[in-house]
C-alpha cells in the first residue's frame, strides 16, 4: 500500500499558505490604529477609540452574497464579489448609526485556486478601505467533495460603533413623517437566482451579451458592486443628529419586506412608484420575466437601495444634505402611514 497524504485527499496545505501570504498585504493595507494583531494570529484585535463616546454601543452583522456568486463562477470575475459582502454588511449595521470597525471573512471552496482567492480578498481589501474598516482575519476552508471544483461560498461578518444616545432605532417614526430613497446600482446581492433564471435559462443569454434593454453587457450588469451608503449618510448623522428617525436597507424582500422592519406598532408605508425611474435591469428583467408588480418589488431593491425616514419638515434640509454629502440621487419616495406594517404602493405622483 502506498503511502498517502493530505493533498492526496484534495486539501493542499501548501496553497493554502500560499493565499495567506499573499493576502497578507491586502489586509494590512486596510489596517486602522486600532488594528493590534497580524493576519495569521489565531484571533483578530482591536481596540477601539471610545474617547468620544459617552455611552458606546457595538453593532454586529453577519452576511452572504447569495447566488451573484454563480455569476461570477460563470464570467470568471471574481473581484467585485467582496465588495458587495462589505459594502452589504456596512448597510446593515449603518440603518442603526453605526460605522464599521472591523470585518471578518469566511471563503470556503472545494479545491483552493490562488489566484481566485487573491481577487476575492482585493475586493474585501477594496471596500474596507474606502469605508474605513479594517480587515483584521478569516477563514479560508479547502472542503474537497462538499462544493464543486471552480466554486465557493462567501460570508462576512462585521463589527461597528454608534454613542447609544445616537442609536437610529425608529420607535420615533409617526404617520406623516416622509421617506427618502437612495438609488441603488443595480440588483446590489439580492435577487439573484430570479434574475439568472430569467437571463440564462429563460432567454438563454450568455454574460457578454448585450441584449436591447440592459445598459451594458449581462456580466457588466449582473455583476455591478452592491454600493455602500456610509459615506453620504454618516455626515448627516453627525451634523444632524436627530433629523434621521430610521433607516432601511434593502435587501432580499424589497421595499415591501425591508420596511415594515423599522415601522413602530400601528403604522404603514404608502410608496409613490412615478418618483423615481429605477435602472434599465428592473424593467428588462420585469419584462422579460413575466413578473407581476408584487413579484418584482417582493423580490428586487428596484433601485432603492436605502430608505430614511424623517418628518416632513425636515425633508427638505435633509434632502439638501444629502446632496452636500455627494447623493444627488436622494428623493422622497412615500410616507409613513397609520396600519399594521403593510407597504401600500401607488402609481401617481
Amino acid at each position: 500500500m502506498s503511502l498517502m497524504d493530505y493533498k492526496a485527499s484534495g486539501v493542499d496545505i501548501d496553497a493554502g499558505n500560499e493565499v495567506v501570504r499573499r493576502i497578507r498585504e491586502l489586509a494590512r493595507s486596510t489596517f486602522t490604529p486600532g488594528v493590534l494583531s497580524e493576519i495569521g494570529s489565531f484571533g483578530g484585535l482591536f481596540r477601539p477609540d471610545l474617547s468620544s463616546l459617552a455611552d458606546p454601543v457595538l453593532v454586529s452583522s453577519a452576511d452572504g452574497v447569495g447566488t451573484k456568486l454563480k455569476v461570477a463562477f460563470r464570467t470568471g470575475r471574481h473581484d467585485t464579489v467582496g465588495i458587495d459582502l462589505v459594502n452589504h454588511c456596512v448597510n446593515d449595521i449603518l440603518v442603526q448609526g453605526a460605522t464599521p470597525l472591523f470585518f471578518l471573512d469566511y471563503l470556503a471552496t472545494g479545491r483552493l485556486l490562488p489566484e481566485v482567492a487573491v481577487d476575492v480578498v482585493a475586493g474585501l481589501a477594496t471596500a474596507c478601505c474606502e469605508n474605513g474598516c479594517a480587515l483584521i482575519g478569516g477563514e479560508t476552508a479547502e472542503m474537497p467533495g462538499f462544493y464543486a471544483d471552480g466554486e465557493y461560498d462567501l460570508a462576512g461578518f462585521i463589527v461597528g460603533l454608534v454613542d447609544r444616545t445616537r442609536l437610529v432605532d425608529g420607535s420615533g417614526i409617526r404617520p406623516g413623517d416622509r421617506l427618502i430613497g437612495l438609488p441603488s446600482t443595480g440588483l446590489h446581492t439580492n435577487g439573484y437566482s430570479l434574475a439568472r433564471h430569467i437571463i440564462f435559462d429563460t432567454l438563454g443569454l450568455t454574460p457578454d451579451a448585450t441584449p436591447d434593454g440592459l445598459d451594458g453587457s449581462v456580466s457588466d450588469v449582473l455583476l455591478r458592486p452592491h454600493r455602500s451608503y456610509l459615506r453620504v449618510v454618516e455626515p448627516v448623522l453627525s451634523h444632524a443628529a436627530g433629523t434621521i428617525k430610521g433607516m432601511a436597507h434593502i435587501t432580499g424582500g424589497g421595499l415591501t419586506d425591508n420596511l415594515p422592519r423599522v415601522l413602530p406598532a400601528g403604522t404603514a408605508a404608502e410608496i409613490d412608484r412615478g418618483t423615481w425611474t429605477p435602472p434599465p435591469v428592473f424593467s428588462f428583467l420585469q419584462d422579460r420575466g413575466a413578473l407581476s408588480d408584487a413579484e418584482a418589488f417582493r423580490t428586487f431593491n428596484m433601485g432603492v437601495g436605502m430608505v430614511v425616514v424623517c418628518a416632513a419638515e425636515a425633508t427638505d434640509a435633509l434632502c439638501s444634505r444629502f446632496e452636500q454629502a455627494g447623493e444627488t440621487g436622494a428623493v422622497v419616495i412615500g410616507t409613513v402611514t397609520t396600519g399594521d406594517g403593510e407597504v401600500r404602493y401607488i402609481s401617481g405622483q
